[in-house]
């Protein structure tokens, strides 16, 4: 696969020289706010979330290939990364409609791929709740956003990141149950998006297993879902079905379990081609940073959130460059 010009820079922006996507994520809106405004017992203003991603970007930035942002409360923020640092946009609104089934998500009003790359991205995020288990009116009407947002990024010649959550209405998605459902899921989903007419170009994925219940990790919570071998056969199953580049995501887990996971992908020998890696790096930092203040926890970041994130970056040593894949 070529890519044009436009989309093969700003793949290259955000990856570092092995052509790894070593990214760190601080595009959380709805959940971060929610968090801060517990630990702090009262509301958190704009100025909090703009400080809040500035001293993330600002200390992390200098050990990632790229941050991921959002254009509402993130712009001051991308302006203080690090030069080495690629910057990511997030196109969607927070959260997603809860009127209907779906979980439909909806874009941000005021932007546009094109004011996207005005405001510095070298690339385009999206976030879908998606699982092929959903009724087909559903699906064909997330294709369609999917395909949209596509053929906007192909005429701005801007790379595509399609970030897709799985999910089940009513279900413990923490659970069990769900953890058995949960690699059908990934790989379908893998496995539809890297169709050409999406213009993705690349997959922003979870992990197809759920780690507390794959047995003989440290992760393990007790209850088993999968052996390790049959995770390990679960990842090749998922990543065997991509035609395109693929990143994981680290989905809220604590740093040792997504550092753990990687390590799994790594013995497995996927072909994946790094990570965007948010909650992970920094959640820990919340309390501190609304009930300590902003020294506090710089002061924390530039300890324990570095740490978190060179714990993720050493796991990259397993990843693959995507050059191979996209001629580059």
């Amino acid at each position: 696969m070529k890519l044009t010009p436009g989309k093969l820079k700003g793949l290259k922006a955000v990856s570092n020289e092995r052509g790894i996507i070593a990214a760190a994520a601080m595009d959380q809106r709805g959940s971060l706010q929610k968090s801060l405004a517990k630990e702090k017992g009262s509301a958190v203003t704009d100025a909090m979330m703009e400080e809040f991603k500035t001293l993330v970007t600002e200390v992390l930035t200098p050990h990632a290939s790229a941050i991921l942002l959002d254009p509402e409360w993130g712009l001051p923020a991308s302006k203080r990364r690090a030069k080495n640092a690629g910057l990511l946009l997030a196109y969607e609104k927070t959260g997603y409609d809860k009127t209907g089934p779906g979980r439909l998500g909806d874009l941000l009003d005021l932007w546009s791929a094109r004011r996207l790359k005005e405001a510095g991205a070298d690339c385009v995020k999206i976030l879908l709740y998606y699982t092929p288990f959903d009724p087909k009116q559903v699906n064909d009407t997330k294709h369609a956003w999917v395909e949209r947002i596509g053929d906007e990024c192909r005429a701005n010649d801007m790379p595509y990141f399609l970030e897709f959550v799985g999910y089940e209405e009513g279900a413990d998605e923490k659970g069990l149950e769900y953890a058995k459902k949960k690699p059908q899921i990934v790989a379908e989903s893998m496995k539809e998006f890297s169709k050409d007419r999406y213009g993705v170009d690349v997959l922003k994925v979870e992990v197809p297993v759920n780690m507390k219940f794959v047995e003989g990790t440290k992760s393990f919570a007790g209850q088993k879902a999968y052996t390790k071998k049959e995770a390990i056969d679960l990842f090749h199953q998922a990543a065997s079905v991509a035609t395109k580049p693929f990143i994981y995501l680290s989905a809220g887990v604590s740093n040792a379990e997504f550092s753990e996971t990687l390590e799994l992908a790594g013995e497995s020998g996927v072909k994946f081609n790094g990570v965007l890696c948010g909650r992970a790096t920094w959640k820990e930092g919340i309390p501190i940073y609304a009930k300590e203040g902003a020294a506090a926890f710089r002061k924390w970041l530039e300890t324990e959130g570095v740490k978190n994130i060179n714990n993720v970056n050493s796991k990259l040593k397993a990843a693959t460059s995507w050059h191979s894949m996209y001629e580059a």
